[in-house]
């Protein structure tokens, strides 16, 4: 199968011949359809080691059709419609028994813990697999996977949000555009911040009420005055930059929550006097529990949630590494999606 490989960071993928994976007896081979081009991939490419060891097919964002079966596989059959979650669990550890599936002990990230959908198809546990309705098209489906589903238990789970909620989001690139559009789908009153106007304006357009553009004024300012200093309930920070995780800190409320749904390899120093004596909850986010993917589908198929304003471009494999240069070059309003 053709695939586009990772070899070492710093380093182009390579597009190359690639063993078409072998299916166990509970695995389906899936036929990929698209795979959505994520920030995560980018520290991979900057040096963050993969759980595999290179050479690995990274991507995580993926739609595609059953192509082959296991033969102790039931209920599916060659042709279904599918979207691959980005984290596997194994549904037997501790976490997994309390609900918490998405950070299960023996938890494996597609396009890090084993090869990705960067390529023709890709291997996958038949009971982690999400049907997805004929009325959704399967290209653009793909970035429910990830783009959308981690904003989902962001919002849902971590967050808590409740209508009426004043929300601030910072960061809204192609995650933390859609913590915006559920935040805003919630109820929640969302203030949206981000340093470039052309993704302030897609915020708006999913449902932000305000919209702050931090390299033109001082976002913990014009929040807390918007506020009349009370300050929001939740806040996200989904760009994973220390000083910007200090923003989101500093406009929460007393009593009042945020929710870390960037990546960072870098530390955070966190006033602990602040984080005590105003009882503000810190919570982290990875991912979405597998349970919550139909429901997400299904507000996806009743026009609940938008996915075609997030589309930025649809790419052949061959040209998935002027999609990675045109993300980190902040290019890419949305999701670049590449189809093999």
């Amino acid at each position: 199968m053709k695939a586009a490989v990772f070899y070492e960071p710093g380093k182009p993928l390579k597009i190359e011949d690639y063993p078409t994976p072998k299916i166990g007896a509970t695995d389906v081979l899936v036929d990929v359809a698209a795979c959505g081009v994520c920030r995560t991939d980018l520290h991979y490419l900057h040096g963050t080691p993969t759980f595999k060891k290179p050479p690995v097919i990274l991507g995580h964002e993926a739609s595609g059709t059953i192509a082959e079966l296991g033969d102790k596989v039931e209920g599916w059959t060659k042709g279904d419609r599918v979207l691959i979650p980005a984290v596997l669990s194994c549904g037997e550890c501790d976490n997994c028994r309390r609900g918490r599936e998405n950070v299960c002990a023996r938890m494996c990230m597609v396009g890090n813990h084993i090869d990705g959908a960067y390529a023709e198809f890709i291997r996958i546990p038949a009971k982690d697999l999400v049907r997805v309705p004929e009325s959704l098209p399967l290209k653009e489906v793909s970035i429910v996977a990830d783009a959308i589903s981690t904003p989902y238990h962001a919002v849902k789970n971590r967050g808590e949000v409740r209508p009426g909620d004043l929300v601030a989001v910072f960061g809204c690139g192609g995650v933390g555009v859609n913590v915006v559009q559920l935040a805003a789908a919630a109820g929640g009153i969302v203030y949206a911040v981000d340093v470039l106007d052309e993704k302030l304006e897609l915020a708006s357009k999913l449902g932000a009420a305000v919209t702050i553009n931090s390299s033109k004024e001082n976002p913990v300012k014009k929040i807390r005055t918007l506020t009349k200093k009370r300050g929001v309930d939740v806040s996200f920070e989904a760009i994973g930059i220390p000083e910007v995780m200090s923003q989101a800190l500093a406009v929460v409320r007393w009593g009042g929550r945020m929710v870390v749904v960037g990546f960072s390899d870098k530390d955070w120093a966190v006033q602990a006097s602040r984080v005590m004596f105003r009882e503000v909850e810190i919570r982290g986010s990875l991912g979405c529990r597998i349970v919550d993917y139909p429901p997400l589908v299904e507000m996806v198929a009743q026009g609940k949630v938008q996915i075609k304003p997030l589309i930025h471009s649809l790419r052949p494999l061959e040209e998935i590494n002027q999609a990675f240069e045109d993300l980190e070059a902040g290019k890419v309003i949305g999701r670049t999606i590449v189809v093999p």
